[in-house]
């Protein structure tokens, strides 16, 4: 995180691994998985977030899932997670419709939850994603699980272009986005 705050990071995203990872391509499973084994869990990477806040100045949103969110409880996970440093939370299973509980608490504490968008959501989605997200959207690239590939999709302009006829909202690209000149 450091490093990437270094280097001119506008958002530092950092996965809170999970037993069943989903929307998670092999790589990102097994470094889950490996994470897991090795006792990281929701509360260590809070821990880590609160000791390298102070030399981070880019915005820390965590990509994570909804079950450990829910266990840890809404209420004291979005304050803990405010109080460490933590600017946003991005939850993979957690579609906007059922994001209300969530998204309340952290309206009230600062911490934006930040919603995604998908090749094939539609214009009504993306206006309600568009209206439900803060911070910033994040658009999954393409249909699949995230990890590396060889190009990015042709569609992947128009699916931007929809999206901005919705929004003002900074909007963030991921899943396959591989290489510095797929990022550019």
């Amino acid at each position: 995180m450091v490093e990437a705050d270094r280097r001119g990071a506008d958002v530092i995203e950092l996965g809170v691994p999970f037993s069943d990872p989903i929307g998670d391509g092999p790589v990102n499973q097994r470094s889950a998985d490996r994470a897991l084994r090795a006792g990281t869990s929701l509360v260590r990477v809070l821990e880590t977030v609160a000791r390298v806040r102070e030399r981070v100045g880019a915005p820390i949103v965590f990509m994570a899932y909804y079950n450990p969110l829910f266990a840890f409880g809404l209420k004291a996970f979005t304050r803990t997670a405010v109080d460490a440093g933590v600017d946003g939370v991005l939850v993979v299973d957690l579609p906007p419709e059922e994001a209300t509980d969530l998204a309340a608490e952290g309206d009230s504490v600062g911490l934006d939850v930040v919603h995604m968008v998908a090749p094939t959501s539609t214009a009504p989605r993306l206006r309600l994603i568009a209206r439900r997200s803060r911070g910033f959207i994040y658009v999954v690239s393409r249909t699949g699980v995230t990890g590396e590939r060889a190009d990015i999709p042709a569609d992947l302009g128009a699916q931007l272009r929809a999206l901005r006829l919705v929004t003002t909202k900074p909007i963030c690209v991921g899943f396959g986005i591989s290489t510095p000149d797929q990022a550019a």
